[in-house]
This record gives C-alpha cells, structure tokens and sequence, in this order.
C-alpha cells in the first residue's frame, strides 16, 4: 500500500507541472489588479472547476472499471499486468520526444467575462478539466492502479480528491502568495510562474521518459510472465 501511495504522489506532482491551469489563475490575478478587484473569486471558480470535474471523471472511470471487470469477471493475471506496464511504458517513452505546447493563458472571452462575472471562470475551469481529465496520462494510470486493486480501500474516492489537490498545489500557492502584499512574496510568485512555464513541459518529458524507461525495464525483468 506504502509503494501505492508513493507512485499516486508522484503522478499527483508530475500533474502539478501543467503550465495552463497556473497560467490562468496568473492572468486572473494580473487583470484583477488591473482592475482593483480581489483575483480570489475568478481564481478560485477556475480551480473549482477544474476540481470538480477531474475528480469526478476519477471517481467515475473507477466505478466503471470495476463494474466492466466484475461483468465480465476479469482478472489481472502477471501475464496481463507486465503486457500493461511494457504497452504503458512504450507509450510514455514516446511521448517523452514530442514537445508540450499547452495553451499558458486564459482565452480573452474568459478575461472579459471576468470583469463583471468572475464565477464564470468556473466554466472555464470546467471546460479545461474536461479536457484534461481523458487525455491525462498520469492521472489515467493512477485511475488504472486504483481500479485494479482487489480488495480496494474504502477511502479511495478520497485518494482521488487528494490527488487533485496536490495537482492543483501551484495553482493555489500562486493566489495565496497574490494576496500577501510584500516584495518577497511577488518576487516568489513571479519565478515560480516562471518555472513552471520554462521548465514544467521539460519536466514532464524527463518524467515520462524515467517512468517509461522503468516500465519497459520492470516487464523485461519478468519476462518469462509476458507469455
């Protein structure tokens, strides 16, 4: 349970490099000075959002899961668990040589809107996590570990919602530091909207290429379990 945890936080912080999600609740906090209003409305709708919706297709996909493999009483035999890791650690390596060109900022309409109507950010949010959500590859696989554990924790919906909130970590550190009202906490907010721009999207390529390389490693390990 110990290495499950570990291996869910990880895909957690490797999720919490996504440069769009701390984008936006930057360019919140940048036009609601602008505009001498609290970001905390606008910024917090977003995330809400993004929350909402991710971790309910978690708690979803997992109910889902389960109720495919217990129709057609499905078992997670080795042969099948290396085949996974060996298919899943293939993709992830190839993945790591396409370069991440997410959008870093909030379409104008949402900008506009926010003006007179904060709470709509929360559309946007929603809109974004449900882009993310299918297309995630980290988030996907920790739904893919929870789903196959038998018997599985009664606190796993809570597991799921954790997750999100480590995920969604830079994006609340970025507003609470808007609030504090001193050169040292702007200085801090602005690298680390910096880092996650310029470094995030190689980060995750690095993470995916370690993860899959130790994937494909672990299968060909237990190779005579493939067949």
């Amino acid at each position: 349970m110990a290495a499950l945890v570990l291996a869910l936080v990880g895909l957690a912080l490797l999720d919490s490099l996504n440069v769009l999600n701390a984008g936006v609740v930057s360019a919140v906090i940048f036009t609601s000075r602008l505009d001498r209003r609290s970001p905390i409305p606008g910024a917090l709708s977003f995330i809400g959002g993004v929350f909402v919706v991710t971790t309910t297709f978690g708690v979803c996909t997992v109910l889902g899961l389960s109720f495919l493999t217990s129709l057609l009483d499905f078992h997670v035999t080795p042969a099948i668990r290396f085949r996974g890791e060996l298919i899943l650690g293939v993709l992830l390596v190839g993945l790591a040589f396409f370069p991440l060109t997410a959008q870093s900022s909030a379409p104008g309409w949402a900008m506009a809107a926010m003006r007179d109507r904060p709470w709509l950010l929360g559309l946007l949010g929603l809109a974004v996590g449900t882009g993310q959500a299918p297309t995630d590859v980290p988030y996907l696989t920790a739904l893919a570990m929870l789903a196959s554990l038998h018997p599985r924790p009664a606190i796993w919906p809570a597991i799921i919602v954790c997750y999100w909130g480590i995920a969604l970590s830079p994006s609340l550190l970025i507003l609470g530091l808007s609030m504090r009202r001193t050169v040292r906490a702007a200085r801090i907010q602005r690298a680390l909207v910096r880092a996650l721009t310029r470094y995030g999207p190689l980060s995750v390529r690095l993470l995916f290429l370690v993860f899959g390389v130790g994937l494909v490693a672990d299968a060909l390990v237990n190779h005579s379990a493939l067949w």
